[in-house]
């Protein structure tokens, strides 16, 4: 680093604010309430929709297909506002968004709970409801995906390099004392005469005027921009990266009904599993996840990334095939618990693929683009969510969930086939 750009850098350090350190306590609260929420909404969608439309999973797979498709149709838009608008804004944004779409997708599904005979008597009004549930619901994933980015994305990124930076001026000493001499140095603030700040006070109103106009006029361009080159831009962003190839494979694994979704929960329910099991089951497949997470490191520095990408899809591989067997398991309750079990043991080679993949993507994807390329990755795993839910709409008997089954098999082994040809050359 250049002497000039190092004082410069002290600079900005010693400009910085000092926040209190509940602040980042406060941070990661909000956001575990923020998302446990919207976690505990995906949940129960399925078992509501269930109990409203019995015999059926019409609904489950309809809710799903509107949920994904806004996911995958308007989040590369849904990115572009992120790395646009300020942090504050997109925080306000993300939080107004989810707590409304979510009171009022409650309501709505209350009301379908409590006026249980509505489709029969009043068929319109039942729609409606229903629409307005969907639409409340994509509304909320859409602004779970921008605190995603903020959150998990950015602001982590943000606290990192302002720690590395802050540990470096405090626990270097010469650092820190040239940055007192420099402060030292620097001139004090003249007192102003009433006269000369009646006059910056008139001066700044008009600037602000001039620069209200010119922030109105930036929006209205900055929204003609977005409905017209964000979605185009952001995927041809995407497809110019070296990682396309693993995202893609990465994407297709999610063409899958053997995940705790919507339509597995509802399945589960119409089988007569209760809500608590499922939800236990729900818990161990996310600590398998967990566990994966901090089983990677050590695996991955004993071995390559891509032999780790490698090793982790064929394991989930296996564990897919324990849920084909669960087809012939005669006793129902038997085959629903040997289901969950194939369902959370997939979840520890699903997550190390994923993390090998999200690694690849962090190292070759320069800086400027990776939301973009985040939020396009999303949308396109979104979009494999979809084809899994129109399936559900075209296999909506619970009775048949084994020729789901049997087809997200024969999707998994293909996609275990195309990832192997992409780690073993190499991406």
């Amino acid at each position: 680093m250049l002497p000039s750009q190092r004082m410069h850098a002290l600079g900005l350090i010693s400009q910085q604010p000092h926040f209190s350190p509940f602040l980042l306590l406060y941070l990661y609260v909000g956001h575990f309430l923020a998302r446990w929420g919207a976690r505990m909404w995906e949940f129960s969608i399925g078992l509501y929709m269930i109990h409203i439309f019995p015999d059926s999973l019409l609904l489950p797979a309809v809710y799903g297909v509107v949920e994904s498709a806004s996911t995958a149709l308007f989040g590369p838009v849904v990115g572009q506002l992120v790395d646009s608008l300020t942090y504050v804004k997109v925080l306000r944004f993300w939080l107004l968004a989810q707590n409304l779409s979510f009171i009022v997708a409650g309501g709505t599904v209350i009301a379908l709970l409590v006026y249980a005979d509505l489709k029969s008597t009043n068929f319109m009004a039942f729609v409606l409801l229903v629409i307005l549930t969907n639409v409340s619901g994509a509304v909320g994933v859409l602004s779970t995906l921008a605190g995603t980015i903020l959150i998990e994305r950015e602001c982590v990124s943000v606290c990192l390099v302002y720690w590395l930076l802050t540990s470096a001026y405090n626990g270097i000493p010469p650092l820190h004392e040239m940055n007192q001499k420099r402060v030292s140095r620097l001139p004090p603030m003249p007192e102003e005469s009433p006269s000369t700040h009646q006059e910056k006070i008139s001066l700044l109103s008009e600037a602000g005027n001039d620069s209200e106009l010119s922030e109105n006029s930036w929006k209205r361009k900055i929204i003609g921009r977005i409905f017209k080159n964000s979605y185009v831009s952001a995927w041809r962003v995407y497809f110019q990266q070296d990682v396309v190839l693993p995202g893609v494979a990465l994407a297709l694994i999610y063409f899958t009904v053997l995940s705790f979704g919507t339509l597995m929960t509802a399945t589960l329910e119409w089988e007569g599993i209760p809500a608590y099991i499922i939800g236990i089951a729900r818990g161990v497949s996310a600590t398998i996840g967990i566990a994966a997470t901090f089983l990677y490191p050590t695996f991955q520095a004993r071995i390559s990334t891509l032999r780790m990408g490698l090793w982790s899809i064929w394991s989930q591989w296996t564990c897919v095939l324990v849920c084909v067997a669960s087809i012939w398991v005669q006793n129902n309750l038997i085959s629903a618990y040997v289901l969950m079990g194939g369902v959370a043991s997939s979840r520890l080679g699903l997550w190390m693929f994923d993390l090998s993949v999200i690694q690849q993507m962090q190292d070759q994807v320069s800086e400027s683009d990776r939301i973009i390329v985040g939020v396009v990755q999303n949308s396109l795993q979104s979009f494999m969510d979809l084809t899994t839910y129109i399936m559900g709409v075209i296999v909506a008997n619970p009775q048949q969930d084994s020729t789901a089954c049997t087809i997200t098999a024969c999707g998994s082994t293909s996609f275990t086939l195309i990832s192997c040809f992409f780690f073993s050359h190499g991406f």
